[in-house]
């Protein structure tokens, strides 16, 4: 058994620095990268791309950076990744094909998959499983012929399997972000899951980790300026013992910080009841989080105290939900927020006209009060040089929407004077996706694991 290992987050979202992986793997001395690519509406937008073309429905971003890890690779780094999406096997494939194209050839490529229920849910229903809406307590079977994604979120277990299996990199679909972290540290050291002390560390390094490199300077609030180069910024790492103690840092020489301030703020991120933060691996008290220095750039993490998980997995689905656009004009001085204000006058009384089916309509004025609406006290409204007026609407008729999309550009010519900036013509209707979270019970669904070799 190593004395620790050291795993770096290299990405916090899909769409993030695309160098922060190599950086990590030259720079950090990692033994595992982590890489996150799923946010929940991502799986809606994987499922049509699979739908269009059954080959993909993954984040294709990924094979390309395994590509570029190839030595790191060679040299022994191991890499777990969700960014198999809707097509785990589609992934490992193209990471394999990847790699073979470096030279590299051997490689172990684990799939953890299974979490895709969409063709299940009407069985599901039928068998009990009423996935209500956690926020609504609506049953999904309101909705269910308008739902484009469904994946259940499994946690650590089948990682910790493929790894054991001899996996160097992991594909899985839908998972916790949590259990990305969690997995190597419980095959490293050999950690039984059912250790709910231990499991319980590994999800809060996990927690640490899985916004990248918010958790090592980036998106810091308490002192933004006092980061240091934000341009070249380390990505973050958890530096983990067996006794489930671990030290948050950074790779030397790169920029940003890791202090204590800057991991409160992301222990608190996306944080619901403390003492009961729930993980498929266990639930975990918050409270007990303890935090000490421990040199510079390196912040210690201990005392976590977790306890039984709960019976359920959480659900993530997407749904049809209508049709919405946008549109925005821009004003200037003198008397700009006088003249959007009166731009809002003027569409308000040709929807009404034109009577559309609209559910809701909204107004901002960027750069006054699009950010905190009627908090924000406008002190001399006469010293305001431009203002960005911006509508949205929103209806379950796409006519509606297309519609009122005629009526924004109108207003250069009749009405109120001194558009300056009118962006992306006219606005067009473009589907809405709306989000349905929901528990359903261990027992009825199952992760699925395999290794793929080139």
């Amino acid at each position: 058994m190593k004395d620790y290992i050291r795993i770096g987050a290299a990405q916090g979202f899909w769409g993030d620095r695309p160098d922060a992986p190599v950086d990590l793997a030259r720079h950090g001395d990692c033994d595992y990268l982590i890489l996150d690519y799923l946010a929940e509406v991502t799986m809606s937008i994987l499922q049509r791309q699979r739908q269009r073309n059954p080959d993909l429905g993954y984040a294709t971003d990924f094979p390309k950076v395994a590509g570029s890890l190839a030595p790191c690779l060679k040299e022994g780094l191991k890499i777990i990744t969700n960014a198999g999406g809707i097509n785990p096997i589609g992934c490992a494939r193209a990471v394999l094909a990847e790699l073979a194209k470096e030279g590299l050839e051997g490689v172990k490529v684990g799939v953890v998959y299974g979490d895709d229920i969409l063709d299940q849910l009407p069985g599901l229903i039928a068998s009990g499983e009423e996935l209500q809406n956690m926020e609504t307590g609506e049953p999904l079977e309101g909705v269910l012929k308008r739902v484009v994604s469904a994946n259940v979120y499994f946690g650590a277990a089948p990682i910790v399997d493929v790894l054991n299996g001899g996996a160097q990199i992991v594909v899985t679909g839908r998972c916790t972000d949590t259990g990305l972290a969690l997995a190597p540290m419980a095959h490293a050291f050999g950690w039984p899951l059912d250790d709910y002390r231990l499991a319980a560390s590994g999800t809060v390094a996990g927690h640490l980790l899985e916004c990248g490199a918010q958790a090592s300077g980036g998106n810091f609030s308490a002192d933004w300026e006092s980061v240091p180069d934000l341009a070249r910024i380390g990505y973050p790492i958890a530096e983990a013992y067996p006794d489930g103690t671990f030290v948050m840092t950074k790779p030397a020489g790169l920029g940003g910080m890791v202090t204590q301030a800057v991991i409160k703020e992301q222990i608190v991120y996306e944080l619901g009841d403390p003492r009961n933060y729930i993980s498929p691996d266990c639930v975990i008290d918050f409270t007990s989080i303890r935090l000490s220095d421990d040199g510079e750039d390196r912040v210690r993490v201990s005392g976590v105290r977790g306890g039984d998980p709960t019976a359920f997995y959480k659900v993530s689905m997407a749904y049809k939900a209508g049709w919405r656009t946008s549109g925005t004009l821009t004003y200037t001085w003198p008397d700009a927020l006088k003249k959007a204000r009166k731009a809002r006058e003027i569409l308000e009384a040709r929807i009404a006209h034109l009577d559309l089916k609209l559910d809701d309509v909204v107004f901002e004025y960027l750069g006054v009060n699009a950010c905190h609406g009627s908090l924000v006290t406008i002190p001399d409204e006469a010293s305001i040089n431009e203002v960005v007026f911006r509508v949205a609407v929103h209806s379950m008729e796409r006519k509606s929407v297309e519609r009122f999309g005629y009526e924004l550009a109108p207003l250069i010519l009749d009405g109120p004077p001194s558009v300056t900036g009118f962006a992306g013509g006219r606005p067009k209707p473009k589907e809405v996706i709306a989000y349905w979270p929901a528990l359903m019970r261990k027992t009825a669904a199952s992760p699925v694991t395999d290794i793929l070799e080139n």
